[in-house]
């Protein structure tokens, strides 16, 4: 399947539109990338190394975990092997919110194509 780019934007605001219909958790796009990327990238996270792989400043990083974490999407856990640092780690409710988003994506791209 060969997606033009105006297709691939119909599906994104389908999804969009169906996840704000649901009043379900609504993410900005960093908070979405900081949350795809803990789901989807090699652990251990730390704010440091998501400021880094995303090019987004420490500060910026913090305030999108504080919404992800208040959703129960992530959670915090101080780091055993260096006390100055803390691990970002998943959570069921985020792999439930993430697999319920993809399904989101799925239903937006038959519509269209």
């Amino acid at each position: 399947m060969k997606l033009q780019p105006l297709q691939a934007l119909e599906i994104w605001r389908g999804a969009i539109v169906e996840s704000v219909k649901k009043d379900d958790s609504d993410l900005s796009a960093r908070q979405m990338a900081v949350l795809l990327t803990v789901y989807f990238t090699d652990s251990p996270h730390t704010v440091r190394g998501l400021s880094s792989s995303l090019s987004i400043s420490k500060p910026a990083i913090t305030r999108a975990l504080d919404r992800l974490e208040t959703f129960g999407l992530v959670k915090r856990k101080p780091d055993d092997k260096d006390k100055r640092s803390v691990l970002i780690q998943r959570t069921v409710k985020g792999s439930v919110y993430l697999r319920e988003f993809g399904d989101t994506i799925v239903a937006a791209a038959q519509k269209i194509v």
